[in-house]
């Protein structure tokens, strides 16, 4: 299994720009340093994350949807934004596993396509990876109606249905190669950037990373141990596939019982088990998703991840919100309690032993009602600051890594000359305290500015239903 084998990363092609900018090929960029249209952020600083620090602002200008200059050389005849000294600008955020579902009733999850593209873009969100969709016929339209200007949003890369026991109505008795093979072609020929797969056979995840990879798609899973008929990530990655979720996998979760089981108990930060498997990622440049805020919504309440610094309630519509405030505290998972501190161990040892490019951010939290996708980015953010990521870094994974891990680190990922404008601007140095990168001023997705608090006003009310008639359509069969 060679590092280098190409499957590891989707082909950067005509289509893939195509995806991205609408035209094959760059933005014509001026070359009299004068153009008739445009944005000029000037003041503060912005941060590199290929170098990971703070670089004074003397005009980043963007033409289109193309960064024409960060240098202050180009000077677009359209706005010039000024910002404060102290403010400064990141590159968009990449959320690769940016579940637009959501479980308001606890009767099974849905896809929420009104609000979550405007929350998720007013946290600096600019690319999502939903990681399996329940609808992924609407959450192809939604992606289409933001390609086309239509709805302010985030870029989708579409993930499809999900492969695996997890997607209702999946019978794995029937699937065979030749029916996986027909289902990687339907939804790659419909726009689909990445499969899903979880709860997935080995004969079944097998096939669907071979066809996965004809068409240039991404697969990434969640897996377990090998226990029963799961698979485990080292047994996954002999298979050529390009991201892991959650568990590392290997001898550290053995097939004698569930990862989950297995988590829990493991003590041997030094030892070999999580050595090696770390070092078999790295060496087949594998991409490792950690999830590390989501024990913090399931296991016993931490102030610091889970309080909230906005109402994000405020975006329940009124009677969903007297519904979620009338309900008693959620249960916490005993199990979440005792996986969170090692989650956070395995993760600063992945980053520590040459695993820093190869980690991307994920969010993973299909809501009850509570902590919104988009705001969880930021949660994501923190929990990898105290997992001992440096917050340089813990910004490059969520950005730069992210659009690597898709092959796209041509157009995304940083603020450079040439590549798309995705960017948002923050109050303060988040390089000093990651929270700081909360306070979103503006955000600018594929050239086009906005302002966060316009697009957070613009969708409170609207999760949930009406009135207790229209709970049907959040209350899907199981």
């Amino acid at each position: 299994m060679a590092g280098s084998d190409s499957r590891r990363r989707t082909p950067r092609s005509c289509s893939v720009v195509i995806a991205l900018a609408a035209a094959c090929g760059d933005a014509p960029i001026p070359e009299t340093g004068i153009d008739e249209s445009g944005v000029a952020l000037v003041g503060g600083r912005w941060l590199d994350v290929e170098t990971g620090q703070l670089v004074p602002n003397p005009g980043i200008a963007i033409v289109g949807d193309r960064i024409a200059a960060v240098d202050g050389s180009v000077q677009p005849a359209g706005d010039v934004v000024r910002l404060e000294d102290e403010w400064t600008i990141l590159p968009g955020l990449i959320d690769l596993h940016a579940h637009y579902a959501v479980d308001l009733f606890g009767e099974g999850r849905v896809d929420e396509t009104v609000a979550y593209p405007s929350l998720l873009l007013a946290n600096g969100v600019t690319t999502t990876f939903p990681a399996g969709e329940l609808d992924p016929v609407a959450m192809r339209e939604l992606r289409l109606s933001i390609d086309r200007g239509e709805r302010p949003g985030p870029r989708i890369l579409n993930s499809g249905p999900y492969f695996g026991s997890w997607r209702r109505g999946w019978d794995g008795a029937r699937m065979t190669r030749d029916s996986i093979f027909a289902e990687v072609d339907h939804w790659a020929a419909r726009g689909a950037r990445g499969f899903k797969a979880k709860g997935i056979r080995a004969e079944h995840l097998r096939p669907l990373i071979e066809r996965a990879h004809s068409h240039g798609v991404t697969v990434t899973a969640h897996l377990d141990s090998g226990y029963g008929e799961t698979v485990n990530p080292r047994d996954a990655i002999a298979m050529g596939i390009d991201r892991v979720e959650h568990f590392l996998g290997g001898d550290m979760m053995p097939s004698t019982r569930s990862a989950y089981a297995s988590l829990q108990e493991f003590e041997d930060f030094d030892g070999p088990e999580l050595r090696d498997i770390i070092a078999l990622y790295v060496r087949e440049g594998v991409n490792f998703d950690a999830t590390l805020s989501i024990y913090g919504y399931w296991g016993p309440h931490d102030p610091e991840m889970t309080a909230y610094w906005t109402d994000e309630l405020r975006f329940l519509t009124p009677y969903m919100r007297a519904v979620v405030e009338a309900r008693p505290p959620r249960p916490v998972l005993e199990s979440f309690r005792k996986m969170s501190p090692i989650k956070r161990r395995t993760a600063r040892a992945f980053y520590e032993n040459g695993g820093r490019d190869l980690m991307t951010m994920g969010t993973d939290h299909p809501s009850w009602g509570r902590y919104w996708s988009g705001f969880g980015a930021h949660r994501e953010l923190l929990a990898m600051a105290r997992a001992g990521i440096p917050p340089a870094d813990v910004f490059r994974i969520a950005s730069l890594n992210g659009a690597k891990a898709f092959g796209l680190e041509a157009d995304l990922g940083s603020i450079a000359t040439g590549k798309i404008a995705d960017l948002f601007v923050v109050r303060g140095n988040p390089l000093e305290d990651v929270r700081r990168a909360r306070d979103v001023e503006y955000v600018i997705a594929r050239g086009t500015l906005h302002e966060a608090a316009a697009l957070l006003a613009s969708v409170e009310g609207t999760i949930g239903p009406s009135d207790a008639s229209e709970e049907g359509r959040w209350r899907p069969e199981r």
